[in-house]
């Protein structure tokens, strides 16, 4: 049986490489770390966690926690591990960053079954069965084999939220609210305050060659900032009702870490320096006097035109052998590309064995996910967290509708699951 290159260690190229392994096919899988990295990576682990350490809801009230309810019944390797590292929460599957790291490269490490090389990846055989899993952060050379290959060239820009330290609070200021979150109310002359320090903050000066592409589901606060007065109280800052007693607007932190330490500024992924970070984000009267653990930062995200050049098994349409596995797919989300890179191995370990691929259907998050890169738009094609519109609708009352799609969905995947 032929071996089996991943290239490419984070969340996709991982679970890809454990479910090709656990099948008994042989993995050669290339890492770049520690020898290089790129400027949002540090960890010099595997399936290292840059914008947030939350893989979303784990209700089925939302696709995202059906979707993680297929994959569990799936047997997928690293939700079993975030499951194991998550952190007390009463909706998200949130997880330890460090620790999640440091157990996805001890179980790839130590399977038989998997050799490691950690070198960067500039071309690989046209002809051997690939799993390209490089993530939003493809390396240059890499980008530019693919490009020839492909022959188009498409990113866009994602942004970094800081982290602050949970003793540098000023509670006064904030409060925990019985959703994990620790909230930070502004009223509306301090909101007012803080838009226009956003809006005329510095950003960090971009290349002439490179050219900015903001993905509208992950935009940089400051961006929100210049869209207008009312945009970021329409998004990160919301108030909540039951919460926020008539706050104007409202920052959430989110815990990064187990013990709670270290917090994350809930949907304030920027691209300011980090003097303006200081400047601006310390206008926000909970973080006055806030110690930044780690400022944020703009990477640049690599993804292939999916539905022009890959079919719906993530298949390049020219060389079969070759799949596509998480964000560089076209899926966009954490939870999204542990569900490729399991996708692509379940379909490598067919197409090598000579057996028909598996299409999951528009009836489960699954399916949803393969559907999307075969029907996007070719003309103007973005990365898609998994939501209830990707999946076939369902003839119910409103009030019973997702419900009933979580229930199809998981019954689909039951059957489905004999033919793995």
């Amino acid at each position: 049986m032929p071996k089996v290159n991943v290239i490419g260690a984070g969340l996709a190229g991982c679970e890809a490489a454990l479910r090709l392994a656990r099948a008994g096919i042989a993995v050669d899988l290339y890492e770049m770390k520690p020898n290089k990295f790129t400027p949002a990576h540090h960890n010099p682990n595997f399936a290292e966690l840059v914008c947030s350490n939350s893989f979303k809801s784990d209700t089925l009230e939302f696709a995202t926690g059906v979707l993680k309810a297929e994959l569990r019944m799936l047997d997928c390797a690293l939700l079993a591990i975030a499951d194991e590292v998550a952190l007390p929460s009463t909706q998200a599957l949130t997880v330890d960053r460090e620790k999640f790291s440091q157990l996805v490269t001890q179980s790839v490490k130590q399977e038989p079954l998997i050799t490691v090389f950690s070198q960067e990846v500039s071309e690989f055989d046209l002809n051997a069965p690939t799993i390209i899993a490089t993530g939003p952060l493809c390396s240059d050379a890499l980008t530019t084999f693919l490009g020839d290959l492909i022959g188009e060239k498409l990113y866009f820009y994602d942004a970094v939220a800081p982290i602050v330290s949970r003793d540098s609070l000023d509670f006064s200021y904030c409060y925990e609210a019985d959703d994990g979150y620790i909230n930070c109310p502004l009223n509306r002359e301090e909101y007012l305050t803080f838009c226009r320090s956003l809006q005329d903050a510095e950003r960090i000066k971009l290349h002439d060659f490179e050219r900015e592409i903001n993905f509208e589901s992950c935009l940089p606060i400051e961006v929100m900032a210049r869209r207008g007065e009312d945009v970021m109280r329409c998004g990160p800052m919301k108030p909540n009702p039951k919460f926020d007693n008539g706050a104007y607007a409202v920052v959430q932190l989110r815990k990064e870490n187990i013990e709670g330490s270290m917090l994350n500024l809930v949907g304030f992924q920027t691209n300011l320096t980090f003097p303006e970070q200081r400047r601006v984000f310390s206008l926000i009267p909970a973080l006055k006097n806030a110690e930044w653990l780690r400022f944020g930062v703009m990477h640049r995200n690599t993804y292939i035109n999916a539905p022009k050049y890959l079919n719906k098994f993530f298949q390049l349409k020219t060389h079969p052998n070759i799949f596509f596995a998480g964000q560089i797919s076209g899926v966009e989300g954490y939870i999204e590309s542990v569900a490729s890179g399991l996708l692509c191995a379940i379909n490598m370990i067919k197409y090598i064995r000579g057996l028909p691929l598996l299409d999951f259907g528009t009836d489960t998050c699954l399916g949803a996910l393969q559907n999307y890169l075969l029907c996007g738009n070719i003309n103007n094609f973005q990365p898609m967290h998994i939501n209830w519109g990707l999946l076939k609708p369902i003839d119910a009352p409103k009030k019973e509708k997702k419900s009933r799609l979580a229930e199809r969905a998981l019954a689909k995947i039951a059957v489905l699951k004999e033919d793995l």
